[in-house]
């Protein structure tokens, strides 16, 4: 019960990396608004927050598009206006092109961004404004998780958009964990590898799981399950004095 009593927001919780982070954040005690467009998971099952409530949890479901300030500043209001505060913010939604540069529209490349870069920003400075608010539990106010990835610091194959997003994650990772610290603000990043969540194309793509096994030294891809257990830990007070870190749950890939 690492987080007891503790109040989470997970943006993109309702499937994939998002749906375990907070299934594993409310077994350790947390109370967990799950935020996203659908409600029901991509790779089928009951939804996050029926399996939260249905194992004597604390959950809510809110829609969210987090590339819209309003939505939002809707979900923390939410969270504060339940559990009387927001002790964690993960910002774990994302969206993908598939394009490399030539091929990559403005279109495209805007609603890429809007959710890899702009809703990181929002989900940050929504969560920061209502943390400055609060008095601290110990030494920290709140704190705040982004979901990069390797491909933030390295090229990632035919998707400049997503690459760059996530490059742009975390930077701001660092920005706000260098501003914050003096108010007792903690901001960290995890930065997947490749996940198998069973909700995505490259997940049946034999080409890209060739890949990314030939990448990853671990002689197996990774679970959802790898990024929750590091969010469990970048979210209690093991990890106070942890901030503006991109920790890497890759299997080995930028080591190789």
């Amino acid at each position: 019960m690492r987080l007891k009593d503790r109040s989470a927001i997970v943006t993109g919780g309702a499937s994939g990396i998002g749906r375990a982070i907070a299934l594993a954040f409310a077994r350790e005690g947390a109370r967990v608004l799950i935020a996203d467009l659908r409600e029901t998971p991509l790779e089928g099952g009951r939804s996050t927050h029926e399996e939260i409530l249905a194992a004597g949890g604390h959950a809510l479901f809110e829609t969210c598009d987090v590339a819209v300030a309003a939505d939002v500043e809707r979900i923390v209001a939410r969270a504060v206006a339940d559990w009387g505060g927001l002790d964690v913010m993960v910002n774990n939604a994302a969206t993908f092109a598939g394009t490399p540069l030539l091929e990559t529209s403005e279109e495209t490349w805007n609603r890429v961004l809007a959710v890899n870069a702009t809703g990181v920003f929002l989900g940050c400075r929504a969560a920061v404004a209502q943390m400055l608010k609060q008095e601290p539990r110990g030494e920290v106010r709140g704190r705040i998780l982004n979901i990069s990835s390797q491909h933030g610091m390295i090229a990632c194959p035919g998707d400049i958009a997503y690459g760059t997003g996530k490059a742009a994650a975390v930077y701001m990772t660092r920005q706000i964990a260098a501003d914050y610290a003096a108010h007792g603000i903690v901001c960290n990043a995890i930065a997947p590898g490749k996940i198998v969540t069973g909700n995505s194309q490259s997940d049946v793509d034999e080409g890209a799981l060739a890949y990314s096994r030939a990448r990853t030294p671990w002689p197996r891809l990774g679970r959802p399950d790898d990024i929750a257990g590091a969010a469990v830990f970048l979210a209690g007070d093991e990890a106070s004095y942890i901030t503006g870190h991109n920790l890497l749950v890759d299997g080995g890939w930028m080591a190789a």
